[in-house]
C-alpha cells in the first residue's frame, strides 16, 4: 500500500509539473505567434517573386511560420500578392524586385495579373531583375515585363509556341471491354472524347485551335511590346526554331545577357549601392507578406467569395465548391446588412450540374439586395460558367478560358470486363424496370439511354436559359455560341458572356462603385475573413 502512495503521488506532482509547463510553453508559444506580426523587412529590400511556386486564389496557412517571425511566412492568395507588389512600389524600404523564372506554376490568367502588376512596380523608378539557368516558356511571359532578363550562360529560353495534347483512351476501354456509354449534349463537348474517339474530332480542333490561338497572341502582344520587337518577328523565331541555345535569345533581343547568378548578385549590388562582400537583402513574397497584412477582422462591406476548383454536392471538401457550403456562405453574405455588395471569384471547370443551379439560385437571390459581381480566374467553364452567369457585371482575364455550356455524362458498362477479364458475373432481382438503371454490371436498354439522354437535354436546356436570362441574350444567340465550346476572355467579351478584361481589384471597384461605397472593406470567405482596405 505505500508503495502504491508513493507511486501514485509520484504521478500526481509529475502531472502537475508538466501541466504548469505545458501551460507556460503555451503562453510562449502565442507570444511568438504575437510576434509574427512584427516581421522586420530592413531597408534596401528586394522582393522575391518565384514563379515556380503557384499561388493559390487564397491565403494557405504556414503554421510554423506563426512561430518564427524571421520563416517563410504563410503563403499569400494571388489577390494579395498583387496588391503586396503594388504595395511595394511606395515602400522606401524595398528597392526592386527578383524573379526566380526557371518555371511558372500559375495559369494563364494568374500570370497576367502578375505581370501586370509588375509592370505596375516598373512605373515607380525602381528595378526588376528576372533570372533563370533554364528559363520556361510561361515564366519568360511574366519575366518580360523586367526591365533585365539574364539567363545562365549554358542554360537556355524555351520559345516554341503553345501546343496542346490530349490522351486517347477508347482503344484501351475496347481491350479491358469497357463500354464508357457516354451521353452529352454540345457538338464541341470534349471532356468526354478522350474515352469516345481515337483522335482529335473537328470541331474540338477548331474550338482548340481557336482559344489556343488567342491564347499565344496574348502572349506575343505582351511580349512584344516589353521588347520592342513586332509580334511577326517573334513568331518567326518560334517557327524557325531560331533560340536552341541562351545565346540565340541574346542574340535576338528576347533576354538581354548571359549571366552566372553571382554575376547577377552583383548586378543588384550595384543596383542598390552596396559593397560587393554585403549581403542583399532578399525578402520572399510570403514574408513580406506577413509584414504588411493587416489585423483581422470579422467585417467588412464588400464580401469576397472564393469558389475555387470542381463544382460537387455536399458539404465542406478542401479545394473543392461544396454546393451546401457555398449556398450557406452566399446566404450569410446575402442576410449580412453591414455587406454591401458581393464579388463572386470562379476559378472552376466545372462539375455537378445540380450543385451549379443551388449555387446559381442563392447568388440570384442575394442579387435582388445587393449588386454582385464575378471575377474570373484561369477558369470559369461549365459549371464554373452556370454559377458566373446571373451577375450584375463579369470580369474575365484576356486569357481566361470560359464558357463551356454543355452537359454530358458517363455510365460504364463494365460487364465485359468483370466476365471475360475477371471471370465475375452477376444476377439478382428487381421491382420494375428501370430499378437498377445506370448499374456497371450491364449495359442500357435502349429505353434507359433515351431517359439518360433527355436527362442531359433538359439539364442543357435550363443551363441555356439561365445564360439567356441571366446576359439578356435572345435564345438562339445563346445556342449559337454554346454547343459546349470554350472560349478566351477576349471572345467571351466579344460574344456578350463577359462584360469587362479586368481582374480582381477591378471587379472589387465595380462592387464598390455599384454600391455607392467611398472607403472598401473587404471580407474574405470562406474560412478566415481578412479586413483589407486597398
Amino acid at each position: 500500500m505505500r508503495s502504491f502512495l508513493k507511486f501514485f503521488l509520484a504521478s500526481f506532482v509529475a502531472l502537475i509539473v508538466f501541466s504548469i509547463l505545458s501551460f507556460f510553453f503555451m503562453l510562449m508559444l502565442f507570444a511568438r505567434m504575437g510576434a509574427s506580426n512584427k516581421v522586420v523587412i530592413g531597408n534596401n529590400a528586394v522582393l522575391v517573386l518565384d514563379l515556380s511556386r503557384p499561388l493559390p486564389e487564397m491565403r494557405t496557412d504556414n503554421f510554423a511560420s506563426q512561430l518564427d517571425p524571421g520563416g517563410a511566412g504563410d503563403v499569400p492568395g494571388l489577390f494579395e500578392a498583387v496588391q503586396f507588389i503594388r504595395d511595394a512600389a511606395f515602400d522606401d524600404r524595398v528597392k526592386g524586385i527578383y524573379i526566380k523564372a526557371d518555371a511558372n506554376g500559375n495559369g494563364f490568367a494568374g500570370s497576367e495579373e502578375l505581370r501586370r502588376a509588375v509592370t505596375e512596380f516598373r512605373k515607380s523608378g525602381k528595378f526588376v531583375y528576372a533570372y533563370a539557368e533554364n528559363m520556361s516558356q510561361n515564366a519568360y511571359y511574366i519575366a518580360s515585363a523586367a526591365n533585365k532578363i539574364y539567363v545562365h550562360p549554358k542554360g537556355g529560353v524555351d520559345f516554341m509556341g503553345y501546343s496542346m495534347e490530349m490522351m486517347y483512351l477508347k482503344g484501351l476501354l475496347e481491350k479491358l471491354d469497357i463500354e464508357p456509354q457516354i451521353f452529352y449534349n454540345g457538338k464541341f463537348k470534349s471532356a468526354t472524347e478522350p474515352l469516345r474517339e481515337y483522335k482529335m474530332s473537328d470541331a474540338n480542333r477548331i474550338q482548340t485551335t481557336s482559344f489556343l490561338g488567342e491564347l499565344y497572341g496574348d502572349f506575343l502582344t505582351k511580349i512584344g511590346e516589353s521588347r520592342k520587337i513586332d509580334t511577326a518577328t517573334l513568331h518567326g523565331y518560334a517557327n524557325e526554331g531560331l533560340i536552341l541555345q541562351p545565346s540565340d535569345a541574346e542574340r535576338y533581343k528576347l533576354i538581354d545577357g548571359l549571366r552566372y547568378d553571382d554575376q547577377v548578385m552583383d548586378d543588384i549590388k550595384r543596383s542598390l549601392a552596396i559593397g560587393g562582400e554585403e549581403q542583399v537583402n532578399f525578402v520572399g513574397l510570403n514574408r513580406y507578406a506577413t509584414a504588411m497584412r493587416g489585423m483581422e477582422s470579422f467585417s467588412g462591406n464588400i464580401a469576397l467569395i472564393y469558389a475555387q476548383g470542381e463544382i460537387h454536392s455536399g458539404n465542406v471538401s478542401n479545394n473543392t465548391i461544396a454546393g451546401d457550403e457555398y449556398v450557406k456562405l452566399i446566404r450569410e453574405a446575402r442576410q449580412d446588412k453591414d455587406i454591401r455588395a458581393i464579388v463572386f471569384r470562379v476559378n472552376s471547370p466545372g462539375g455537378s450540374a445540380l450543385a451549379s443551379e443551388s449555387i446559381w439560385r442563392e447568388l440570384s437571390l442575394a442579387r435582388k439586395s445587393k449588386p454582385v459581381i464575378v471575377s474570373m480566374g484561369d477558369y470559369a467553364a461549365s459549371g464554373g460558367y452556370y454559377i458566373a452567369c446571373m451577375a450584375d457585371s463579369i470580369f474575365a482575364e484576356p486569357q481566361t478560358l470560359t464558357g463551356s455550356i454543355g452537359v454530358f455524362t458517363i455510365l460504364p458498362n463494365m460487364e465485359g470486363f468483370f466476365n471475360k477479364k475477371l471471370g465475375i458475373t452477376f444476377d439478382g432481382v428487381k421491382t420494375g424496370q428501370y430499378a437498377d438503371l445506370g448499374s456497371v454490371s450491364r449495359p442500357l436498354t435502349e429505353k434507359e439511354k433515351a431517359l439518360v439522354q433527355r436527362s442531359v437535354d433538359t439539364i442543357y436546356n435550363t443551363f441555356k436559359h439561365r445564360v439567356a436570362e441571366g446576359r439578356k441574350l435572345q435564345a438562339e444567340v445563346v445556342d449559337s455560341i454554346s454547343q459546349g465550346r470554350v472560349w478566351t476572355g477576349r471572345q467571351a467579351l466579344k460574344l456578350g458572356l463577359v462584360d469587362r478584361l479586368g481582374g480582381l481589384q477591378d471587379a472589387i471597384d465595380c462592387a464598390a462603385k455599384m454600391a455607392n461605397i467611398p472607403e472598401v472593406d473587404v471580407t474574405i470567405f470562406p474560412g478566415r475573413r481578412i479586413s483589407s482596405s486597398r
